[in-house]
């Protein structure tokens, strides 16, 4: 693997293993920074929306019109752009799941009701919402992996972002794995197999669209990308972000995360 490639795949790792970050704070933190967390999620929000409107969506749009004209070029920059949005609700919309696996998770239920419900019904939510994850860390993957293969600087905002989306989420999984079993390398060991889907998803990139990756085919897969992480940001990263703290919290995350996604490309541009 090259060193081009290299960098991308090892966002992708970094993002994905951020659920490790989630299983650390349910063990170690007395109480869940809610406050923090509403501005984390709508700041990484923000900083996903800006970058695929303002960079990806753009750049598709670019490619694909210079290789088949403008009308042309638009229509596969839009179609595949609501493309990206439906492979992600039809993910959302076929993936089992035990509950919901992005309702809002605290350490505090580590000494509260969660305690009250039955092992093999904590197993299976634990394992469920793992595999629901998992699924969804899948295309965020790509979404990395493409993003750092054309722009570094965008590859690393768009990581960081993802990896905060994905602390919450290792606390959605270490909990029930841990009140169902009684074991911290349980909770450890799926927590982690649900992180690492993010680096398969961009190692199968690799193998299988590498390829075949010409100008028209990576205009396409940019604007698949660009609807991928605008119906994460709305369907899950807002709703986390309202869930964790205040409305108003949330909104200035997100309006704090586009502002330092654009100062960011004035200043690396």
């Amino acid at each position: 693997m090259d060193s081009k490639i290299l960098l991308p795949f090892l966002l992708a790792l970094f993002a994905g293993l951020a659920t490790l970050i989630g299983f650390a704070i349910t063990f170690i933190a007395r109480r869940t920074n809610r406050k923090l967390l509403s501005f984390s999620l709508g700041l990484s929000a923000g900083v996903m929306v800006y970058v695929a409107f303002v960079e990806i969506f753009a750049e598709a749009r670019s490619v694909l019109t210079e290789s088949l004209g403008e009308k042309q070029g638009l229509f596969l920059t839009v179609l595949f752009f609501f493309t990206g949005m439906a492979i992600i609700a039809l993910i959302d919309r076929f993936v089992p799941s035990f509950g919901n696996p992005h309702e809002a998770h605290s350490v505090e239920e580590m000494d509260e009701g969660v305690t009250c419900m039955k092992k093999p019904r904590l197993m299976k939510m634990g394992v469920m919402t793992a595999v629901a994850i998992a699924v969804h860390n899948f295309p965020e993957g790509i979404a990395t992996f493409m993003a750092a293969l054309e722009n570094p600087t965008l590859g690393i905002a768009i990581a960081t972002a993802i990896a905060i989306h994905n602390i919450p989420e290792g606390i959605a999984v270490s909990i029930p794995i841990y009140y169902a079993t009684g074991s911290r390398k349980k909770a450890f060991g799926i927590t982690l197999l649900s992180g690492l889907a993010e680096p398969l998803g961009a190692l199968l990139t690799y193998l299988i669209l590498m390829p075949f990756l010409t100008p028209v085919v990576m205009g396409c897969v940019f604007a698949v990308v660009a609807g991928i992480m605008v119906f994460i940001s709305i369907d899950e990263l807002l709703p986390g972000a309202h869930e964790y703290g205040e409305h108003h919290i949330a909104v200035y995350g997100l309006i704090s995360g586009m502002a330092v996604m654009a100062l960011s490309l004035i200043l690396f541009a």
